[in-house]
């Protein structure tokens, strides 16, 4: 039978050849996604898209599902490569090209660094209690690598919080969008969703290109779907070791090196029902979950702030929505509100430290070769906790305003995803063929990512160089 996989050597040796595993229940394949949804809760669907909504109503809603939509094709390009040879999309890319490694060494850390979770999480916890925001930030970055390092395996620890986090915030937004969202809200969506390409003159460029890459995970964070599936175990990512903790979790043997999918018949068969299982996965648990809380949580934003009215700076408007919660239910819906945000911006925070992680330890073992020595376990303990050093740093020294952080990082990683986009299609193209070649409706999809978010980086940088 013809080879469907075959991955470009470049720098790293050739996989070894492997049968596929029996494919798991959809039921127990549940998870991934769910981690992806909620990181893009808390980074651009609490903060970014409900405060363009507060400004600008639904003027530009339209690009929230179509970056939802774009970042659904990605991820599970991310996944196809993973499932047929057990690597992550970043070490495909280094077998494309050696000079990929210290680009993504910069692309996973630059947007990353500015800690605008932990001290947008900090920001309403003085709302709430008083006290010092900065000494709340460093405590929550330490706080998280804490929660990271003491769980035995650091994915599995990860998950049930995401879960357990998603499942308590969907509840508290449909309880309340059933309280508060007027009539003229839905209608109004409904316009904004269909006006495709409208964009207000006036809108703040930078603010719109980080709200069009947090529809969804954004940047850097959709390639540690690599990660999460591996250590779930789907697909050739079931013989690669998992990341435990050096002092509660036991050792797993890892390699960059993945394990190619043989072609036969039994081996293409399994991977029809991995793939089909694998897309409706991550339909429901990160396409759906995405679209549906990017839409409440815009309603909600809608219906509370009046339209038109002056926008507070900062993080402002989350302030005020609480604030007509409390005169319209009480002090109690109030402070359920934040409680809520501080959650969702904690669990953020603690998850992206998780993915960016990740995704640099996969870069260190693959380009430089001192780092492929270590075991991966103490390699991510070591990236983990020199990010959460260099965030404290950043608050301590002043850099604090949590909009002007979310809005760095989030721009910074739409020019990443322009990056990528290509890189995947380049790369799927080349190691798959037969039943396992991207479809060509895929292959446009990616393609429209290039262009999506090369238009828009463009725009936002010939906007700041005018500027």
């Amino acid at each position: 039978m013809e080879e469907v996989v075959r991955v470009p050597e470049g720098v790293l040796p050739a996989p070894r050849d492997g049968d596929l595993p029996p494919p798991s229940s959809l039921r127990a394949m549940l998870g991934p996604g769910i981690i992806l949804a909620g990181l893009s809760i808390g980074s651009g669907e609490f903060v970014l898209w409900p405060r363009l909504t507060a400004e600008w109503g639904f003027a530009v809603f339209w690009a929230a599902w179509i970056g939802v939509t774009i970042q659904f094709f990605l991820n599970m390009e991310i996944e196809r490569y993973t499932l047929a040879t057990g690597e992550s999309a970043v070490t495909g890319f280094l077998r494309l090209s050696r000079v990929f490694g210290p680009v993504f060494l910069v692309c996973g850390t630059l947007p990353w660094i500015w800690p605008g979770w932990a001290t947008g999480a900090a920001t309403l916890l003085v709302w709430e209690v008083g006290g010092d925001a900065t000494l709340y930030t460093v405590a929550g970055l330490v706080l998280c690598g804490a929660v990271l390092t003491l769980g035995p395996v650091v994915y599995r620890t990860l998950e049930l919080l995401q879960i357990g986090m998603v499942a308590l915030v969907f509840g508290l937004l449909i309880v309340l969008a059933f309280w508060v969202v007027r009539a003229d809200a839905f209608t109004s969506l409904l316009e904004g969703a269909v006006r495709i390409g409208h964009v207000p003159d006036g809108i703040e460029l930078p603010l719109l290109l980080g709200a069009l890459a947090f529809a969804g995970a954004g940047g850097t964070i959709n390639l540690s779907q690599s990660n999460y599936i591996k250590d779930k175990g789907y697909g050739m990512g079931r013989s690669i070791g998992r990341i435990t903790s050096p002092f509660t979790g036991k050792e797993e043997a890892s390699s960059v090196i993945g394990v190619r999918m043989r072609a036969t018949s039994d081996n293409l068969e399994r991977w029809r029902i991995w793939w089909r299982r694998s897309n409706i996965e991550h339909f429901i648990s990160f396409y759906v979950l995405c679209v549906a809380s990017l839409a409440l949580l815009c309603l909600i934003t809608y219906s509370l702030l009046e339209p038109g009215a002056p926008v507070a700076e900062g993080l402002g408007f989350i302030r005020a929505e609480s604030e007509t919660l409390g005169a319209r239910f009480g002090p109690f819906a109030s402070h359920l509100f934040l409680l809520t945000g501080i959650a969702v911006l904690f669990s953020t925070e603690l998850a992206l430290l998780d993915a960016v992680t990740r995704v640099l330890a996969d870069v260190l073992r693959g380009w430089w070769r001192r780092a492929s020595s270590w075991s991966l376990s103490r390699l991510y303990m070591v990236i983990l906790w020199s990010l959460i050093v260099f965030g404290i740093a950043v608050v301590t020294l002043g850099l604090n305003q949590p909009l002007v952080l979310l809005t760095l990082s989030a721009s910074l990683n739409a020019f990443v995803m322009f990056l990528y986009s290509g890189l995947l299609l380049w790369l799927n193209l080349r190691t798959f063929h037969g039943p396992l070649r991207p479809h060509p409706l895929r292959c446009v999809a990616l393609i429209s990512s290039l262009l999506f978010f090369g238009y828009f980086s463009g725009l936002t940088l010939w906007s700041q160089l005018a500027g």
